[in-house]
């Protein structure tokens, strides 16, 4: 490792404790020094007339004989904050095997309440299914990702058909989700801090996934830092087993030594040697994607935790 990445190592390591120290945070950081070359970059993509219903498409540079698999990623924040400019580590991970990315932006509390940003979450895959042919991806092969309430938002969209019954868009297309530390089991009653965000919701139930979880759905990777302290691990756990015993596909594994933060951090190019995270996630996407159009697949990796 060179001496360049092991000091960013350590600094993001200490900025992914911290959380941010004087704004600036392990993406800033981490986007300063990933490659800006290997894919074409669409910034500001219109999917919604506010402001915060915009989208980035990366599309992998090179020609292809066949549309790519399409990798739609929702980022964190609290519902509260986060934007995707911040996430152009993410898009680069998986523009780099081959995969086109789309990154939206969603309306967050204040501005918003439940379920305002999970409705934003179906129109930009709305947008998506409508529009990413034009940038050499298939419509009919999408993946749903995202990390903490990012992979809160992709859940409900996978499980609870509601949202993309309203935005018009065909579940069908959805050939999986990878979630990295969502908040999937938790009850946003209990907490002083998210009880305003989710305060419409008739039922707080009808804001967990894992209400949802015998839902017919595609295969789901559920990831999770033992570490994280922010939201814990049984979350995923728990959503794993219950869609397990409802007959679902949906695989669990446990990182050792990574928290909230270094989970998604792990998808950066600096980092991506340091645990498996990257190398299940492109492995299950391939896997998935292979499956939607039919192609012959290789065994999935055994999961762990």
């Amino acid at each position: 490792m060179s001496r360049v990445v092991r000091a960013l190592s350590l600094v993001a390591a200490a900025l992914a404790g911290l959380g941010s120290v004087g704004g600036c945070s392990p993406a800033v950081l981490l986007n300063a020094v990933i490659p800006s070359d290997g894919y074409n970059l669409h910034r500001g993509l219109e999917y919604g007339t506010d402001d915060r219903q915009r989208l980035d498409v990366y599309v992998p540079q090179g020609a292809t004989a066949d549309p790519r698999p399409v990798v739609v990623f929702f980022y964190g924040g609290s519902w509260k904050s986060g934007t995707r400019d911040l996430y152009r580590f993410v898009g680069e991970a998986f523009a780099a095997a081959g995969y086109v990315v789309v990154i939206p932006d969603y309306r967050v509390y204040p501005a918003v309440q439940f379920p305002a940003f999970v409705d934003d979450g179906a129109a930009a895959v709305h947008w998506v299914q409508e529009r990413i042919t034009g940038f050499g991806g298939d419509r009919s092969r999408l993946i749903v990702a995202g990390h903490s309430a990012g992979a809160h938002l992709g859940a409900l969209l996978l499980l609870d058909p509601r949202y993309l019954e309203r935005a018009g868009a065909d579940r069908e297309s959805l050939c999986g989700f990878v979630g990295l530390a969502g908040p999937y089991a938790f009850d946003p009653d209990r907490y002083r801090s998210t009880r305003p965000i989710f305060a419409t919701a008739p039922d707080s139930r009808e804001t967990m996934p894992v209400t949802f979880a015998d839902t017919p759905a595609p295969p789901m990777l559920l990831l999770h830092g033992a570490d994280d302290g922010t939201v814990r691990p049984v979350n995923s756990l728990t959503l794993a087993e219950r869609r397990r015993e409802a007959d679902g596909e949906a695989d669990y594994i446990s990182y050792p030594d990574l928290g909230h933060i270094g989970i998604v951090l792990s998808l950066a190019a600096p980092f991506r040697g340091r645990d498996a995270v990257y190398t299940d996630t492109v492995q299950f996407i391939e896997r998935t994607a292979n499956a939607c159009s039919g192609d012959v697949i290789s065994e999935p990796r055994s999961s762990a935790g």
